[in-house]
């Protein structure tokens, strides 16, 4: 395949992931102006968050084998298309049910082409290592995204716009990436002949122990992360301590840090083995949670912000080598696998702690004890792989049989 397409490739999957984090990541910005303008209880509003989240899970573990069976360029086309028209329909409505559904119909569409882009990462990277630099240049785009959706909801709210235009600008970036990647020519991957590609095949990957463990971490990652983005704000609203101003901008710090941070961990990664800096960053995860927790708001509003840094390898990572742990002709089942655990964890992880606060007499700090919990037995499941190092002579096994089907 010629350079010039694969640097294509790797454009159009930045972007991919760039555009849906700008609708995605914005919903926190969204939600206090739903309430207001449509009467909502927080449970209610709080569906702008939770429907997306679990129409990707769904997307992911239902459709994620399309990627397998159709290829990945029709897999990415049907999912981008369906992502315009859901977002071009809010254009044409101003109820909250029909807003809701638009959005959960644009989460299955994420489902779709992200599964389908995952897969394609897979296929235009040699080696695991290759594969995990460019999972974390693609969520560094993702978390850039995540800073521009939210800038831009604010600037038309500023601007006496309706905040539905940031879905509006969405789809129009939407269907340039569209014909872009109707246009560029994707890499073959080889497969066999006699396999079902189906989602029966989909489920009987969750018998895997790669799969199962790296689900696992990947949930207990993003359980950890969301607490961050959806109930940090919450938790310092009322804080009026020497450092309000931190608080002010304590989520935008977080999304800044995260982002960079995937950046940095490109040339980090060149430098230290993957599994070390697995224990280390999420030791810092853990140690942040838990000393936000013992002393409070003065330092949780430096700390909470702060774990973005030390998150933002974390997630990129696991991905690829769970991708990894497959063969290519299965990346696109296994990536709506790792998928679902990714929109599930996101979707039940911040719910669980809404709950716990409000058991606990409704002090979000309480829910935040879970997130230490999740972060720590994050920590846990990454020493036992520094340590007892399950993946590395399987997925060395799958780098040789790829070899030499592409030799062949």
């Amino acid at each position: 395949m010629q350079p010039n397409n694969i640097k294509t490739i790797k454009w159009l999957t930045y972007l991919m992931f760039m555009m849906f984090a700008m609708t995605t990541d914005a919903v926190g910005v969204i939600i206090p102006e739903i309430i207001q303008e449509f009467n909502l209880s927080l449970t209610a509003a709080g569906a702008f968050h939770y429907g997306p989240m679990a129409a990707i899970a769904i997307g992911g573990i239902g459709l994620g084998f399309l990627a397998d069976k159709i290829g990945r360029k029709k897999t990415i086309i049907i999912g981008l298309a369906l992502f315009s028209l859901a977002c071009g329909l809010f254009a044409v409505g101003n109820t909250f049910s029909f807003f809701l559904f638009l959005l959960i119909l644009s989460g299955l569409a994420i489902g779709i082409f992200k599964t389908g882009a995952l897969a394609l990462i897979g296929d235009i990277s040699k080696t695991s290592h290759e594969h995990t630099i460019t999972m974390n240049l693609a969520e560094g785009f993702f978390g850039v995204g995540a800073i521009i959706g939210p800038f831009i909801v604010t600037s038309l709210l500023l601007a006496g716009i309706n905040w539905k235009f940031l879905y509006i600008i969405a789809g129009g970036v939407c269907i340039v990436l569209c014909v872009i990647a109707a246009l560029v020519a994707y890499p073959v991957h080889q497969h066999k002949s006699t396999e079902k590609v189906n989602l029966s095949r989909t489920f009987a990957m969750l018998k895997s122990p790669y799969a199962l463990g790296f689900s696992v971490l990947i949930a207990l990652y993003v359980a950890a992360e969301a607490a961050i983005y959806v109930w940090m704000p919450t938790l310092l609203k009322d804080y009026t301590g020497s450092y309000a101003w931190a608080a002010t901008w304590s989520l935008s710090i977080f999304f800044a840090l995260r982002a960079s941070g995937r950046f940095l961990a490109v040339w980090f990664l060149r430098l230290v083995c993957w599994k070390v800096a697995m224990v280390v960053f999420s030791a810092a995860i853990a140690i942040c949670y838990l000393a936000s927790i013992w002393f409070g708001l003065n330092v949780a509003v430096f700390l909470l912000p702060l774990s973005g840094l030390f998150m933002a390898m974390i997630y990129p990572t696991l991905n690829s080598k769970g991708i990894s742990c497959f063969p290519k002709h299965e990346h696109g089942a296994i990536a709506g696998v790792l998928l679902f655990s990714t929109a599930a964890a996101a979707s039940f992880g911040p719910l669980i702690m809404g709950l716990y606060s409000d058991l606990m007499g409704g002090d979000a700090k309480h829910g935040f004890v879970l997130a230490a919990g999740f972060a720590f037995l994050l920590c846990a499941g990454c020493i036992y792989n520094w340590i007892f190092d399950p993946t590395d002579k399987h997925i060395k096994e799958v780098e040789q049989a790829e070899s030499s089907l592409d030799a062949a």
